[in-house]
């Protein structure tokens, strides 16, 4: 396994994949499992899955779709969407997915977080941040789908998710969301030399160099990428993909 771990990020909507740009827009992509089926041959170390809709429509995550889901991935995965009651959480663990990423209600309630934590385990839990830059170029924190501006720096939001025990920050750029234009590496790194737990970056990644380059520079432990290893070419052509083993550890291991 890469020291650097490298995931990707699959958006859920309605049961289907999908994929935005900077958070708008969700074109559809295919059947989840496919994908999945795709990941496990490729031999995947982790996959994330957030659910786009669940915290809008305010309903649970889909467990009939998570029960496929945790069936058929070979590898860890981590849920989002739809997160606000430790029973919910207690269910989708069950299922035998590893972690949970709870955004919205992490804002609305920082206490979930630390209760969950403490029942469940850091390791166990995410939080899941997702940040623009304002008009006068400030990060802010957003939720809702990235609706919603909660006002808070991501610094100062993370500093408190660690205060409250989350043993793992996804932290995703809402302006480089879809481009493929590499990371907000200035984001990531304002946030990792901050906090202590691994910060998994996600937003932006375009090529494996990316990797590198959020790793080296931005400090992150882990990258997420979407678009990347969903489409393919100039025309966004639907493929399933992912860099070989061989690519990333050359990537990794180049000066």
């Amino acid at each position: 396994m890469l020291l650097t771990r490298v995931m990707p990020c699959l958006l859920l909507k309605d049961g289907g994949l999908v994929k935005t740009v900077k958070f708008k827009n969700p074109g559809y992509i295919g059947d989840p499992i496919n994908a999945i089926r795709i990941y496990n041959e490729k031999e995947v170390d982790e996959l994330i899955f957030l659910d786009i809709s669940a915290t809008l429509e305010n309903r649970k995550p889909l467990f009939k779709v998570l029960t496929e889901i945790a069936s058929e991935c070979f590898m860890p995965v981590t849920y989002g969407g739809g997160i606000r009651d430790l029973e919910v959480i207690r269910e989708i663990l069950n299922l035998g997915i590893e972690k949970v990423a709870i955004n919205s209600y992490a804002f609305e309630n920082p206490q979930f977080v630390k209760a969950a934590a403490e029942r469940f385990g850091s390791s166990t839990i995410v939080v899941s941040i997702d940040a623009r830059r304002n008009i006068f170029g400030k990060y802010i924190v957003y939720v809702n789908g990235g609706r919603k501006s909660t006002g808070l720096d991501p610094v100062d939001f993370a500093c408190h998710m660690e205060e409250m025990g989350v043993g793992e920050i996804l932290l995703t750029s809402i302006d480089r969301d879809g481009t493929q234009e590499g990371y907000d590496v200035e984001l990531v790194k304002r946030v990792t030399s901050e906090v202590g737990v691994p910060v998994v970056a996600c937003g932006g990644a375009g090529k494996p160099e990316d990797f590198q380059t959020v790793v080296r520079e931005g400090g992150a432990s882990a990258c997420a990428a979407g678009s990347m290893v969903v489409y393919f070419g100039r025309n966004r052509a639907v493929l399933i993909n992912f860099p070989s083993r061989k690519e990333l550890d050359v990537i990794f291991s180049s000066k």
